[in-house]
């Protein structure tokens, strides 16, 4: 009897009008959303290799140490074809210097603000929104519509228990409407191949994760609208109902999270981040002039033999103490900022669709920490090129203006002398942070348990509502 509701089940969704439809929607949806991302994935290879390019002409360029800068560039993963999460929002390189804290800047909507207003629509968007609301359109009559034909009835003439029955219409329905969505998700891997993109073997696992967390999700929308078919007993009541709770959990919920943990938890702008770092850095400078005028005072001169040195040291140590500054006020807004994204994704964790979309940018590596890594290595990065500036201008001598006072020569100004070429195979090079999918994994067991737990309390409801149901 179960074979037999399951299989009734199945070729009542396949035959029906509307799955031709929606299917055929949702298939060119997603074909569509991987050739997009793929165009943007490959615009994205090509401004990181001409950056590069840039970089080190302007790096040979450089005529002398304390002009010297680069640029640590974040590289384009293949996974933002599937999932851009935040990819388009944080910058795309951050600049290395002696001064300069280095912040990820240049995003894709800073430039081409045309897409921050239609923003992209990815396989893990349409997963989000298309697909679930498809789900909810195939259940919310699941019951209700059958009582209302007058088919419930008939079933139950015969001598079938409702846990039966309702486990039947679960499988039927994820079997009628999960699996035949396989295909165009596999054809859409398969374009990707296809055009070349270089896909890893740790890219297809994270892919294989996705593809799981998506028909987790897809199962719990399976279970809510089978719920609510069991609330009414008119199909239009049921669909009403479905529909505000999508709309609320896939819209509100994660919205109102975020609007609340910014209340919350308040994190100083950019502006007031910038402003407090620039009035220390002001501060420390003014002290460092200071010390020269006392130096000059005293010795008469600036630059040339133990009076250089002292200028030397005063000068590092002034750089040093604006950098551990810079370092103390980036951690302490950093440390804010992820407590307020601890609250804000712990409150739209409420909605599974919300756990869903978090847990899918971790997998991606996209999710909103992508900038914090970055900025780490791009951190330790510039340690380095510290020590391999203050190593070259340690062997080549001093590199900053010399500023010398006499009564007989009064003052004389020398400028900094122009090196050669500088080669950029000479400087540090930045090593991108490691993406490990086990670590990965490991974060969104929460997101994974709530979208379990979202799925049994929906079937719990409706087998509860069910057993008291009214099938005549």
């Amino acid at each position: 009897m179960f074979g037999t509701l399951v299989s009734k089940e199945i070729r009542a969704i396949l035959l029906s009008p509307k799955f031709v439809a929606t299917f055929a929607v949702c298939s060119l949806l997603l074909l569509l959303s991987v050739s997009v991302g793929l165009r943007e994935y490959r615009a994205a290879v090509k401004q990181h290799q001409a950056a590069g390019q840039l970089n080190e002409q302007t790096i040979r360029q450089t005529p002398n140490l304390m002009r010297l800068q680069t640029k640590a560039f974040r590289e384009p993963d293949p996974m933002q074809i599937f999932v851009s999460g935040v990819t388009y929002d944080v910058g795309r390189w951050a600049l290395i210097s002696m001064d300069a804290v280095p912040l990820l800047g240049g995003s894709t909507y800073a430039e081409d603000t045309i897409f921050a207003v239609f923003r992209a629509i990815d396989f893990a968007f349409i997963i989000l929104v298309v697909l679930s609301l498809f789900a909810i359109l195939f259940t919310f009559d699941a019951v209700s519509g059958e009582r209302e034909d007058g088919t419930l009835r008939l079933v139950f003439a015969n001598n079938v228990p409702r846990a039966t029955y309702l486990l039947a219409k679960c499988a039927g329905a994820w079997l009628g409407l999960a699996v035949p969505l396989t295909i165009p998700i596999l054809l859409s891997v398969l374009i990707v191949v296809v055009a070349g993109v270089p896909l890893g073997f740790g890219h297809f696992l994270r892919l294989a994760a996705l593809g799981g967390l998506s028909l987790l999700l897809f199962t719990f929308f399976i279970m809510l609208g089978l719920f609510f078919s069991t609330l009414s007993r008119r199909p239009s009541v049921s669909f009403l109902l479905a529909l505000s709770a999508w709309v609320a959990l896939v819209m509100i919920i994660p919205r109102a999270g975020t609007a609340a943990a910014a209340r919350i938890a308040p994190v100083p702008s950019a502006a007031e981040t910038a402003g407090i770092r620039d009035a220390f850095a002001k501060e420390r400078q003014d002290q460092f002039v200071k010390q020269l005028t006392e130096m000059a005072s005293q010795s008469g001169s600036y630059g040339g033999g133990l009076s250089m040195n002292m200028l030397d040291s005063l000068r590092n140590e002034s750089d040093r103490d604006i950098a551990q500054n810079d370092a103390r006020v980036n951690e302490d807004v950093r440390r804010l900022r992820a407590a307020q994204e601890r609250l804000a994704f712990s409150l739209a964790r409420i909605s599974p669709p919300a756990a869903y979309y978090l847990a899918a940018m971790a997998i991606a590596g996209s999710d909103p920490d992508v900038k914090d890594r970055y900025e780490e290595a791009a951190a330790i990065n510039r340690e380095e090129f510290r020590a391999y500036v203050e190593k070259k201008s340690g062997e080549s001598g001093p590199q900053g203006i010399q500023i010398s006072a006499s009564s007989e020569t009064g003052i004389a100004i020398a400028m900094p002398r122009e090196m050669g070429a500088i080669d950029p195979g000479e400087l540090p090079r930045f090593v991108p942070p490691t993406f490990s999918l086990g670590h990965a994994l490991a974060e969104v067991m929460v997101d994974i348990a709530v979208l379990v737990l979202g799925s049994l309390i929906a079937f719990g409801g409706a087998f509860v509502r069910f057993l008291r149901y009214d099938v005549r």
